[in-house]
């Protein structure tokens, strides 16, 4: 006569003395010391930077134009230039984006294959490198059919270019996020269905719109490769006046500097790094505090 096998009774997972299985104990260990590798390596490379650059800090640095001289080089011609940069992009994107995010969250019907096609695309070319934008600048901005030469408008189209999908995406996102009763209720009180995304839905996602604007532009001011791709001069006297004058820009200059092996110039591209880094963190906490004060709690 056989007697019924017994059940094999299942391994429990090893436990703290708090009951906290070993697994996800590890796991946390393993991703808290990332972040403070990430951290050290971070802080380490902000302090070698200000060590060296921040003795150069000075506002005669600040309001000089380059030159051959380290004694005498400033950064005004390409803080300058930046600005007119980011400028033209914004100009470029904002009514853009925006329009077409509320295209393809308020008009467009999914079911279309024309509209899955640009949603398809827009998502791509979020992650394209930035220098294919530079050669696309290049080939149509600069060159070819519109022939602008090297000059801002081309640098700050190209620029824009490179960040409109993230514009959109980001606009895409705060229109989402607008509540479908307040787009019901205005339909309902008789508000036609642009009434209420200009006078209800836009107003509500505004906060989002901006924040998103104003990362995308924190990401085109730090880029290097699209604009030596146009033309950006690395080395420039002057202060841009214009639209059609040859520019160059934050980035260019260090990149300038730092490539000549001079020992004072390299002093002078860590300087450059702090003014960058200044006006990143500028930007983002404008964004920040857009973010915090207007976003609305639905």
């Amino acid at each position: 006569m056989t007697t019924a096998s017994q059940p094999v009774p299942a391994t429990k997972p090893s436990l703290r003395s708090d009951g906290e299985p070993l697994g996800p104990r590890v796991f946390r260990g393993i991703l808290q010391a990332s972040i403070a590798l990430s951290i050290l390596v971070l802080a380490t490379l902000l302090i070698d930077v200000v060590l060296d650059g921040g003795s150069k800090l000075s506002m005669d640095f600040l309001s000089s134009p380059a030159s051959s001289s380290p004694a005498n080089a400033g950064i005004e011609p390409a803080i300058l230039g930046t600005l007119w940069l980011i400028g033209v992009a914004t100009v470029f994107i904002v009514p853009l984006g925006v329009a077409s995010a509320i295209y393809l969250e308020e008009y467009a019907d999914p079911d279309k294959w024309y509209n899955r096609l640009i949603e398809v695309n827009i998502q791509n070319l979020a992650a394209v490198p930035s220098i294919v934008y530079g050669i696309l600048g290049l080939a149509f901005l600069v060159r070819g059919p519109i022939e602008l030469g090297a000059t801002i408008l081309a640098g700050g189209l190209t620029l824009g270019l490179l960040v409109l999908p993230v514009v959109i995406i980001a606009a895409r996102e705060a229109i989402r996020s607008v509540p479908q009763a307040i787009r019901q209720g205005a339909l309902a009180l008789g508000a036609t269905k642009w009434q209420t995304i200009a006078r209800q839905v836009l107003p509500a996602s505004i906060p989002g719109i901006a924040t998103g604007v104003i990362l995308a532009l924190s990401r085109a001011i730090g880029e290097t490769a699209p604009l030596i791709v146009v033309g950006a001069a690395v080395f420039v006297t002057s202060n841009p006046s214009g639209l059609d004058d040859k520019f160059t820009a934050l980035p260019i200059q260090i990149f300038e500097w730092i490539s000549r092996p001079q020992e004072e110039f390299q002093l002078l591209a860590a300087a450059g790094i702090i003014v960058l880094l200044v006006i990143l963190i500028a930007m983002n906490s404008v964004a920040i505090f857009l973010r915090n004060r207007y976003q609305q709690k639905w």
